[in-house]
């Protein structure tokens, strides 16, 4: 009698994000904000879903990524994490849930980590966020920096151009790189920065570099799933590949349904019972 063995799904842990750094395998990222789409991307053979406060403008139609609330990224990760069977799930601390205080970004991570099940959590900032990083790690819960563009901090830039050309905001970042290392981060994004100093950071860091506007020398790569799909037209910045018009086949085959119900095409004989 031959047994048949179920094919077992590797999970990706943040050790084996090390180790692909380790190897010289890149390391592939996307957003993903609902069960459908992440159970898609997931089987696709995505490394890793960021749950972003990207869902704050592409999902609920604000202008920046502030509005979101806790409560809010929480119902998204949990919605992520059920259809997950592979990738690791890391969810942004959304803005107003960590600046305040060490003790407060604990307990927002806690809440990401208990009531959604995701795996690790997101954070923006350097040396002025080492305290809430420290402690976040301090109960256990795996920590991914950011630096560079931070989005969060849009009103103090005024600007979504590339950061750190200068010298001066060039060294904090690396400072701010190494720092984060060394408090314990398991990985870290770098956006819009340049490709120059993207590769300094990653050639320096031993923990996994993630890219996103900040050029191909670096661990791995992140997108927004909306972007990069084709779904939303309005943003086109220089680093944004598309895969897909899927903008165009979602408006054509809406248009196509409405127009056989219309019709009285829609259902037919054989799509009645």
């Amino acid at each position: 009698m031959s047994i048949h063995k179920k094919t077992e799904v590797k999970k990706i842990t943040t050790h084996q994000l090390q180790e692909m750094k380790n190897r010289g395998e890149k390391i592939a990222m996307l957003t993903a904000y609902d069960y459908s789409m992440a159970r898609i991307i997931d089987s696709a053979g995505i490394d890793v879903i960021l749950v972003g406060d990207s869902a704050s403008n592409v999902m609920a139609g604000n202008e920046t990524t502030l509005p979101i609330t806790l409560d809010q990224m929480i119902y998204h990760a949990s919605s992520v994490v059920k259809a997950v069977h592979r990738a690791l799930v890391v969810v942004d601390i959304p803005f107003g849930y960590y600046q305040g205080s060490s003790g407060e970004a604990l307990r927002s991570s806690i809440r990401i980590m208990k009531e959604s099940g995701a795996h690790a959590v997101k954070l923006e900032g350097g040396a002025e966020v080492k305290d809430s990083v420290l402690r976040i790690l301090s109960a256990g819960v795996p920590v991914m920096g950011h630096l560079g563009l931070t989005p969060q901090s849009i009103y103090k830039f005024g600007t979504y151009s590339v950061r750190a050309k200068e010298e001066a905001e060039a060294n904090k970042l690396m400072e701010d790189a190494e720092l984060l290392q060394e408090c314990g981060c398991f990985g870290l994004v770098l956006e819009k920065i340049p490709a120059e100093l993207a590769k300094k950071v990653s050639s320096k860091l031993s923990i996994p570099v993630i890219g996103i506007g900040a050029g191909p020398d670096v661990d791995g790569q992140v997108l927004v799933m909306q972007d990069m799909l084709g779904i939303t037209h309005e943003f086109k910045p220089r680093f944004l590949r598309r895969y897909a018009d899927l903008n165009s086949v979602i408006t054509g085959a809406v248009n196509q349904y409405v127009s056989d119900v219309k019709s009285k095409d829609f259902p037919s004989q054989d799509e009645k019972y």
